[in-house]
Formats: C-alpha cells, sequence, structure tokens
C-alpha cells in the first residue's frame, strides 16, 4: 500500500526534525522532492560517525532519513532560483521547512506568497518553539528543547538529573507530529485539491504533549513529577533490577502479575507481607521490596529469569544494546530494516530504519536510496516544463 502515491512533497528542510517527518510521507508513497542549497545541502550530510562519508556529503546521519527523496539544488537567495522554486510550487501538494519562523518571508517564499501560486498548498513549518510567542527567534536544537520540555529534569535520578535521553527525541517527535499533521490536512483536501492549510508545528508542545501522564499528575493533581531513574513511577516492583548476570526489566503493574513475581523468585511470602501487599503499600515501601526482589535475582542471569516471568504472565525483558536489539529475531525477521545496495556516493550497501508499523502485512518501504546532492535537478525541472536550454542557463547564473 503507498496510501499517499500521487502526493508531492517539496521538503526544504535541514538535520533531523524536518527530514524526519519527510521520510515518514516517502514511506507512504509520497514523491519527496528534497530543495538542497547548491554546492553544501542539507547539513546532516556532513554529520556521522564516517568521516569519509561525511567529506562525500553522504554523511551517515543524512542516509539515515532520506531514502526515497529525490534531491534538486536550488538557489533560494537568488532572483531566478525564487522564481524556479515557485513553479515547482505549482505542481506541488505539500511544503515542508524547519527554519527559524520569518525566514521564508524574508526570502519572499512565505506562506501568503506561495498560496498565490498554489492555492490549495499545505504548508507545514516546524520550529524549536512555533511562529509566534516570546521564544519565537530563537534558535532551538534537539537538546535545547529536551531541556525547556522538562524531560531532562525527570530523566535519571536524584544523582543523576537533569539528564539528557540518549537520542535526539526532541527532534523525532517534532518531525512525527509534523508529518501526522501533514497526513491530516492531505486526508481533509477536497478531491479538487483545494483546501490547503498552514501547519505550524512547535518541537517544544510536540514534547511536552506526548508527556501526557507526568504533565496531568501536576495540572490535575498537584503533584510535580521527580526523577526516579529505571523505576516506574506508576507501580512497584516496576522497573530495572539486577540479577546474577546484568539488568532486567520488570513491569509488575497489576497484583497478580506481583503475586507472579514472588511465586517465580521463590519467595512466596512477601505476597503477604503487609509492606508489600497492597499497591499502595509496595509503592511507599519501593527501595525495600527492591532489595529483597533483586536479592533473590541474584542467583540466575537475565534470560532465564526472563522466560519464566513471561511464562508466569509478567512482562520482563532484558535491557540490551542497540546492536543486540537490531540483531533480535523480533526486529530482524520483520522487515523494519531495509538495505539498499552499492548506493551512489556511499560504494557500498546502505542499511536503514523504516517506520514501525505494517500496512496489510507488509513494512512500509521506498524504492530509492538517499540521493546524492542535486542528483535529480534536471530531471524535476524537466517536469516542471524547463527545457535543457534553460536548465543550463539556470545553473551557469548561478540560479541552481
Amino acid at each position: 500500500m503507498k496510501p499517499l502515491a500521487g502526493v508531492r512533497v517539496l521538503d526544504l528542510t535541514n538535520v533531523l526534525a524536518g527530514p524526519f517527518c519527510c521520510h515518514q510521507l516517502a514511506h507512504m508513497g509520497a514523491d519527496v522532492v528534497k530543495v538542497e542549497v547548491p554546492g553544501s545541502g542539507d547539513l546532516a550530510r556532513q554529520l556521522g560517525a564516517d568521516p569519509d562519508l561525511n567529506r562525500a556529503l553522504m554523511g551517515v546521519s543524512f542516509l539515515a532519513q532520506n531514502s526515497g527523496k529525490r534531491s534538486v539544488t536550488v538557489n533560494l537567495k537568488h532572483a531566478k532560483g525564487k522564481a524556479v522554486f515557485r513553479r515547482l510550487v505549482r505542481g506541488a501538494d505539500v511544503v515542508v521547512e524547519n527554519f527559524r519562523p520569518g525566514v521564508m518571508d524574508r526570502l519572499g517564499l512565505g506562506y501568503e506568497i506561495l498560496k498565490e501560486e498554489n492555492p490549495g498548498l499545505i504548508y507545514c513549518a516546524i520550529s524549536g518553539f512555533g511562529q509566534d510567542g516570546p521564544l519565537r527567534d530563537l534558535p532551538a536544537y534537539d537538546q535545547i528543547v529536551q531541556g525547556m520540555s522538562g524531560v531532562m529534569a525527570i530523566t535519571g535520578d536524584a544523582d543523576t538529573a537533569p539528564l539528557r535521553v540518549g537520542y535526539p527525541v526532541a527532534d523525532t517527535i517534532g518531525g512525527m507530529t509534523a508529518a501526522f499533521a501533514v497526513a491530516s490536512a492531505l486526508a481533509n483536501r477536497g478531491g479538487d485539491g483545494q483546501g490547503g492549510c498552514f501547519i505550524d508545528v512547535s518541537m517544544l508542545e510536540s514534547v511536552i504533549a506526548t508527556m501526557g501522564w507526568v504533565v496531568s499528575n501536576y495540572l490535575v493533581a498537584g503533584k510535580a513529577p521527580v526523577p526516579m531513574g529505571n523505576a516506574n513511577f506508576t507501580a512497584s516492583p516496576s522497573g530495572t533490577f539486577r540479577t546474577g548476570d546484568g539488568p532486567i526489566n520488570i513491569a509488575a503493574n497489576k497484583q497478580e502479575q506481583f503475586e507472579a513475581v514472588c511465586r517465580v523468585i521463590g519467595r512466596p511470602e512477601l505476597i503477604d507481607d503487609p509492606r508489600f501487599a497492597q499497591r499502595q503499600a509496595r509503592l511507599d515501601n519501593r527501595a525495600a521490596l527492591t532489595a529483597v526482589l533483586e536479592e533473590a535475582l541474584a542467583a540466575r542471569g537475565a534470560a532465564e529469569w526472563r522466560r519464566e516471568l513471561n511464562a508466569a504472565g509478567v512482562p520482563a525483558g532484558r535491557v540490551l544494546t542497540v546492536p543486540e536489539a537490531l540483531a533480535h529475531p523480533q526486529i530482524a525477521d520483520r522487515g523494519l530494516i531495509g538495505t539498499f545496495t552499492d548506493v551512489p556516493g556511499v560504494g557500498r550497501d546502505v542499511r536503514l530504519a523504516r517506520p514501525g508499523f505494517k500496512l496489510d502485512g507488509a513494512a512500509p518501504e521506498t524504492d530509492r536510496p538517499p540521493p546524492e546532492l542535486g542528483a535529480h535537478t534536471d530531471e524535476i525541472l524537466a517536469e516542471a516544463g524547463f527545457t535543457p536550454g534553460e536548465i543550463e542557463d539556470l545553473k551557469a547564473e548561478g540560479a541552481l
């Protein structure tokens, strides 16, 4: 299934939040045209763990979020480059950008201008703080948003918080929010392609929106969240526990699950222990319960405990490294990881993560690898009606 087949997206975005948004749309079948700065392109082309690929403008960070896209280079500061972009907008359904608010307006390519070219245009602007408010003009990177949203304040424990989440969670959530908003706007358009709109995505608000339980505990119950490390604030025993050879996560959130844990570890007397018999008592005596459980869990390894706890109906899982997680048959056999062979500009096969769902039993996939900078410029401009001679003239004048 390709639900967005026939939809064209102009992707002006850089680094992660915007590229992640458009990557999701590409997997749904959209024709995503990545509009990049001539000579350098998306900054992510220079980022990643392989210096040689960074120098070749095919950095690993770029590869991760840009399969399925075509690349065209247009100088949006050049008068004729602006004209080229406006012409591309006429044949597009969506524009996605993640510049600071006001940048596109100053270029003369803001929403009010572009909707004159295409009244049905869906324009999605992703920024750190949104298009209005006192912080609208400030730069925002993932870590800035993690700190300002409260995420860092509740990550870690009393000794380590505030702590950054170990991957760019704010960028990713912002991109996912934008993809959902764009898809919803596309679904709302009439059959005549009318019904365009302006989508204002704030990374800060997107992240806070995902913190539902901790936010509601404060807004509704007046309880400010605190960092609790690997413990789950809603239940006990629920969190990470030491075993004989490494950590295990156990989520015994129900009374029957707690009782099953006690039986599995050979400590059935804990079921009636007044410190632990009721849900609130276990929360009040979390440290004591953890100590008792870890004493028993030390007898065997995490993998063996996982099997026994799962067999007894208790959610439990080992704590894996990223390589271990990717190699696990649950991931390796479901189609999450796709492979592109002998990728141009890379010179070897590239394995990339797809979206984490299936449609009618199949994982969505893109049909082209991440593009070299400007690889599709001539092709895309020809589709917009430019002749080969016009394209060469535009390149000579610095518009492309």
